[in-house]
């Protein structure tokens, strides 16, 4: 099973940013990132079909968030701008299970599909 580990959560006032990285023993061919708040559900943010431009984001991304990778580092990161009260949650990198044939950023967080570490805190406040 492929490990990560999340890093660069903190607490950023609102119209901040923050870039996440995560740090894979292994790139698998698709790679992505989801939160969860408290008493949510899982929200997907971003996948990046590995070493590709592909991305694919959730709706409520509004460009605000950029996905990317450095596969030499096999560094993945999430680069966060603009952000708002309702993107406090904690972030979690994920990757395709072998099992998993796709890559939809709509089933981010399910474990059948993904696995992933620890997570970081992200907190937005005014």
């Amino acid at each position: 099973q492929v490990e990560v580990s999340e890093a660069g959560g903190g607490s950023v006032r609102t119209g901040g940013a923050l870039k996440l990285s995560c740090v894979a023993s292994e790139f698998v061919s698709c790679m992505g990132w989801f939160r969860q708040a408290p008493e949510k559900e899982p929200e997907g943010v971003a996948v990046i079909v590995t070493g590709t431009e592909h991305t694919e984001y959730g709706d409520f991304m509004s460009n605000r968030f950029t996905i990317s990778q450095d596969l030499a580092k096999k560094l993945m990161y999430l680069e966060m701008n603009n952000l708002q009260s309702d993107d406090t949650a904690m972030y979690y990198c994920a990757a395709q299970r072998p099992s998993y044939g796709g890559c939809s950023v709509d089933t981010l967080g399910r474990p059948n599909f993904w696995s992933w570490g620890q997570g970081t805190q992200v907190t937005v406040s005014l």
